[in-house]
């Protein structure tokens, strides 16, 4: 058996089989330990709680503006994200959940009718498959608006295979936004082959670099940091395995679209038009991209581009195009996230 094999069959065993509720994991980075959002919150108490019971995620990465959308949820477990997506879509849009564990599908196929009955509307679909390989459970080219995981590329043995079968099925212009683990160090081999670390996200958990650096291959020279946060080793076992790696849960956003693999500056600026129902007062596209109500933000290229070519362009004024260039733009964290004359890039 190859390793890969070895990986996938591990860790179907750790989700399927060893673990039989969120309290049975060891450490704090397959569980949520980002704030979710006040209108999620007020959701999850139209989910089923078997549903709710048997999540294992590391934040929320439910983007907002998806009314009518198709979404695709990487790693879906029992399903509470995919209900959750359900109402956000609504009636006119389509959620497709991806699991490889029988285990878990059954729980969010059980419910299924639960859910559609409270909505008064069925829109979620499940399908058993390999997020490595998309085409075998028939999802085609350009064709998912975003696409969510909750702490599980990290999982993956093939983790290229995965994020370049992300950027087939989106349609351009549309976003991968996912929350997962990240190391500040590339992890030794036996260390990611061990059944407990893998299965408690860490053994599999990409170095940060390495991750842009594939992302640069894919054609996506530009991903944004939404939020991070550490995670803390509290289990003696796993601390010492691993403890001199540091870990973050980190929520990502990245676009299918044509970008710079720098910020430039064109003398764009951008003015959030407060339209999103979530996001009355601002909306925050990254970690240094903050855009209150009506205040005019000044940005580079790239990011006048994830505001304009995508579906957040009806929530936006951009002003300016690219015909004149004035340089590298300063994009980079400042204080309160606003963006601050600083050396860097956003990407």
């Amino acid at each position: 058996m190859n390793t890969s094999i070895e990986i996938s069959e591990s860790v179907r065993h750790y989700y399927g089989e060893v673990l039989q509720a969120s309290s049975d994991l060891k450490t704090s980075a397959c569980c949520s330990i980002d704030a979710m959002p006040a209108y999620l919150k007020a959701l999850l108490a139209g989910l089923h709680p078997e549903v709710l019971e048997r999540f294992y995620g590391c934040g929320s990465p439910l983007p907002p503006a998806l009314q009518g959308k198709t979404v695709l949820d990487l790693g879906c477990g029992s399903g509470r994200d995919c209900y959750l997506l359900s109402t956000l879509v609504g009636p006119s849009g389509r959620v497709i959940g991806v699991d490889m564990t029988p285990e878990q599908l059954d729980v969010a196929l059980r419910h299924r009718d639960w859910h559609a009955e409270r909505l008064g509307y069925a829109n979620v679909e499940f399908l058993q498959g390999h997020i490595e390989d998309l085409s075998a459970i028939g999802i085609a080219d350009n064709s998912i608006d975003a696409v969510v995981s909750n702490c599980v590329i990290n999982l993956s043995p093939e983790k290229t295979k995965v994020l370049a079968e992300i950027f087939r099925v989106l349609k351009p212009g549309g976003e991968l936004y996912f929350s997962d683990v990240f190391a500040d160090r590339r992890i030794p081999v036996e260390l990611r082959q061990d059944p407990v670390l893998l299965g408690e996200c860490l053994g599999g958990a990409l170095y940060w670099e390495d991750f842009r650096r594939i992302l640069q291959g894919l054609g996506c020279p530009d991903v944004r940091v939404v939020k991070q946060n550490a995670i803390s080793l509290d289990d003696p076992e796993v601390a010492a395995k691993i403890g001199m790696v540091n870990f973050k849960s980190v929520t990502v956003r990245a676009f299918k679209l044509e970008l710079e693999d720098r910020c430039e500056d064109y003398g764009q600026v951008a003015c959030y038009l407060g339209t999103i129902a979530e996001h009355p007062h601002a909306f925050a596209l990254d970690d240094h991209h903050y855009f209150e109500t009506g205040r005019p933000l000044r940005v580079c290229g790239n990011t006048a581009d994830m505001l304009a070519g995508t579906r957040y362009a009806a929530h936006f004024q951009v002003l300016g195009d690219q015909s004149r260039h004035f340089g590298l733009f300063d994009c980079a964290p400042g204080p309160q996230g606003e963006t601050a004359k600083a050396d860097g890039a956003c990407c």
